[in-house]
């Protein structure tokens, strides 16, 4: 057993976990905001649905997030000591920020906001909404700011073998990270957009499919209700019809800017870890052409058996430098400049334990990087595609009958999900075997950089790293289990899952027409119902 790559395994685990909530949170919470200011604005009983409604999922998934996310702190002084040693003067001010400021700023904010629907005015009450959804941006922003500088290392001086931070500055305005950001973020609006389409689209075509809903003669829908059904009234469709679309237009949005900062972001690439994007694009030779299809043998360590099938010529110039003529450079020339300036072989130092001495592997795995980068772009291509189809079948407000098409709105929500996990893979896995990268690009600080078999924890062996990826996965797991059941329960539940003052009122109601005595007004009412 290797220590270094069962505790490469286990962050990858926990983390790309810990990832697919990190999103939603951010993407849906900014969504819930908008939603809540347009009810505080016009007033309509609608839109107070959708915020309690939406509401109520993203709580559930904020505290799942918050769970798992807990670990990752951890892990630096369990699993990789040598790593924490080397970062933490750079990495103490932005993780102490997202700590002590926009954590707690975040979460407690969330807390008025989740027990405040009554004792808080309205202004008030979506105030303390906003601050939390800001915080949660800022927190964003303080760890993509310690990751950039991972990818490309500003703001310091190496005394005595590390790297002191000696303009702050220059650390919180990386360019990295002034790219990254806006990336990340347009990717957590495309969750959180498929999120209400998926959804919506469920619900409305429940309602069909139940009856509720017909369609008349001119072909617009008639909505209906089933009294028997809490929540199930006409304003019941207009919450799900709004979400639909407010979800395809948030989604398209997000794919103009994801598009549009991942350009920048690759450029950017291309500059600072150009072997990192000639691995994704398997372009082993230097050469203008984007790699459509490229084949080679699973698993190889090098570029001799990989051949283009399809490939555009001037497209990868493009994306490297903004012209289709100037050539990029391949893997072989990199490969020879990177043995150049950082050596062929790991140092014969005891700190790398087995693999002391041992010739490095500059380029990463390609099957990961080449088939990541295109999973990318392939499900975030899928999902807006998914809502513009959805906002022309719904332009008169009638959704397809198609039970088919229902399955294939609710599992396009993994759509998104798997464009940004593939991306954070491919964003980590492309720098190996850095886990601090050099700097080719003159505006980095040239040898400020640490080889990922130097960071793990020395006093840390493989069977105690295998104990805690199999205890960590297992509990994981767990938590999986009971978010999507959560998840499910109150999604199928429908808008009274989140309301149950719906359910009282439509007792009352049936109570009065039966003679009976209605329930003490105020009954269903409490704020714990929406928090818990």
């Amino acid at each position: 057993m290797d220590a270094l790559e069962i505790a490469r395994w286990q962050f990858g685990i926990t983390t790309v976990y810990h990832f697919m909530m990190v999103p939603l949170t951010i993407g849906l919470g900014l969504v819930v905001a908008i939603i809540q200011t347009l009810w505080y604005r016009t007033g309509k009983p609608e839109y107070l649905r959708m915020t309690k409604f939406w509401g109520k999922l993203f709580l559930i998934n904020f505290i799942m997030g918050v769970a798992t996310g807990i670990v990752q702190e951890f892990q630096f002084g369990m699993a990789w000591s040598e790593y924490s040693r080397f970062v933490g003067d750079v990495f103490g001010a932005p993780l102490a920020l997202e700590a002590l400021l926009a954590f707690f700023v975040e979460s407690t904010f969330l807390g008025l906001w989740i027990f405040g629907w009554k004792q808080l005015k309205r202004g008030v009450h979506l105030a303390c909404l906003w601050i939390a959804v800001i915080g949660s941006l800022f927190s964003a922003y303080f760890i993509i700011v310690a990751n950039s500088w991972m990818q490309h290392p500003v703001g310091v001086e190496m005394i005595d073998g590390r790297p002191v931070m000696t303009d702050a500055w220059a650390v919180f305005t990386n360019n990295t990270a002034l790219v990254a950001v806006p990336h990340t973020l347009f990717g957590a609006l495309g969750v959180a957009g498929a999120f209400l389409l998926g959804i919506a689209w469920y619900h409305l075509w429940r309602r069909r499919h139940d009856g509720i809903d017909t369609v008349g003669a001119d072909g617009r829908i008639i909505p209906g209700e089933a009294p028997a059904v809490p929540g199930r009234d006409k304003a019941d469709y207009t919450v799900w019809m709004r979400s639909l679309r407010i979800g395809a237009v948030v989604a398209m949005i997000s794919f103009g800017g994801t598009a549009l900062t991942g350009d920048l972001q690759g450029k950017l690439m291309f500059e600072q870890q150009p072997m990192k994007m000639a691995a994704a694009e398997a372009a082993c030779h230097d050469g203008t052409g984007f790699s459509v299809l490229s084949v080679g043998n699973l698993g190889g360590k090098n570029c001799d058996d990989i051949v283009a099938v399809i490939e555009v010529p001037g497209i990868l110039s493009y994306l490297a430098k903004g012209d289709f003529i100037t050539e990029v450079k391949g893997v072989n020339s990199l490969l020879s400049e990177y043995q150049e300036k950082y050596g062929t072989h790991l140092p014969d130092n005891p700190l790398y334990g087995d693999r002391a001495g041992k010739e490095i592997q500059y380029v990463p795995v390609m099957e990961v990087t080449y088939w990541g980068f295109r999973m990318m772009i392939g499900f975030g291509g899928i999902a807006a595609f998914a809502a513009l189809l959805a906002l022309w079948v719904t332009r008169k407000g009638v959704l397809p009958q198609s039970r088919w098409l229902m399955r294939l709105a609710v599992f396009g929500i993994l759509a998104p999900f798997g464009a940004n996990s593939a991306g954070w893979i491919f964003t980590e896995m492309g720098r190996q075997p850095f886990v601090v990268a050099p700097n080719p690009d003159p505006s980095g600080i040239d040898q400020v950089f640490m080889f990922t078999a130097a960071a793990v924890s020395p006093g840390v062996s493989a069977a105690e790293l295998l104990t805690s990826l199999v205890v960590l996965t297992a509990i994981y797991a767990v938590l999986l289990v009971v978010e999507v059941r959560l998840l499910v329960k109150y999604v199928r539940g429908g808008v009274a899952s989140a309301m149950p003052e719906l359910a009282h009122a439509a007792k009352d109601s049936r109570s009065k027409d039966d003679g009976g005595t209605p329930p003490s007004a105020g009954s269903g009412d409490d704020v714990l119902a929406f928090a818990y």
